[in-house]
């Protein structure tokens, strides 16, 4: 624990990477997000997530992947920025136990064959995630594409989740030449940032999780780290965090948009703190 937590005599670290699950403030957007991916596993469809950084986007991907029946859905997760679709087949082989064959013809037949199995013989559909979407190339993405154009159309072999930076949507498949790409995608999940109210509930509920006093922001506070945050939860947990770090040093048991302030322009990095 850091050192501000007994000052506030918390119980526990309230704006960690740490808070369980069950405490933490779900958004109805995000609430929606999650039950458009169970469509999109039950019915193996083709999805793209895209939010900037910090929104929660590994987030939902880790509750949605928490929450998938075992017995019913195999998951396989690839987060590569150099992912080739030779390391893309040999990725998903790999988890799947197989030994990748060198072509990727050859790998791509035996993923086809293994899904086959796992469909028909396990009665088990297959979700594939792969994170950082944003960084890979034209030939990868097309890659996607024909691996899902499978028996003419008539049915996917699996689903497909791309998970990225807003500039997959806007700097790749928005352009022409991912036309072809961008008309197979079913379901397109756009993560927003929180608004007002939706921070303060953010705050809200990571404080109760910390136990100890419920009022140490004040309203205008509150208003402050909505603004310097935009409503990023990343950057609400950093400025909180630093926030209550800082009026524990001046033994401050109240925390006003005063020192919101002076944290967010003396000790953040601003855009270098959403990495």
């Amino acid at each position: 624990m850091a050192m501000f937590e007994s000052f506030f005599e918390m119980e526990n670290t309230p704006f960690g990477r740490n808070v369980p699950p069950e405490y933490l403030y779900q958004p109805e957007h995000i609430s929606e997000a999650k039950g458009r991916l169970r469509y999109v596993a039950k019915d193996q469809l083709f999805a793209v997530v895209t939010g900037d950084p910090g929104c929660g986007k590994t987030t939902l991907i880790r509750d949605f992947a928490q929450e998938l029946p075992k017995d019913d859905y195999i998951l396989l997760y690839l987060s590569d920025s150099k992912l080739t679709p030779r390391w893309f087949y040999s990725g998903l082989l790999d988890q799947l136990g197989l030994e990748s064959r060198f072509y990727r013809g050859d790998a791509k037949r035996r993923l086809q064959e293994e899904v086959e199995i796992l469909r028909g013989g396990r009665n088990k559909k297959v979700v594939c995630v792969l994170d950082e979407a944003h960084l890979l190339e034209k030939e990868t993405l097309e890659e996607f594409r024909f691996l899902l154009n499978y028996r003419f159309d008539s049915m996917s072999p699996m689903a497909l989740i791309l998970v990225g930076q807003t500039e997959l949507w806007d700097q790749k498949l928005r352009l022409q030449r991912y036309a072809a790409i961008r008309q197979r995608i079913d379901v397109n999940i756009v993560l927003r940032h929180l608004d007002r109210a939706e921070t303060n509930k953010y705050i809200e509920s990571h404080m109760r999780y910390a136990g100890g006093r419920q009022d140490i922001f004040t309203d205008r506070a509150l208003d402050e780290v909505y603004k310097d945050s935009s409503g990023i939860p990343r950057m609400i947990n950093r400025i909180c965090e630093k926030t209550l770090m800082y009026a524990s040093q001046q033994q401050k048991r109240l925390v006003d948009e005063h020192m919101v302030r002076f944290v967010s322009e003396h000790e953040m990095l601003k855009g270098g703190d959403l990495r």
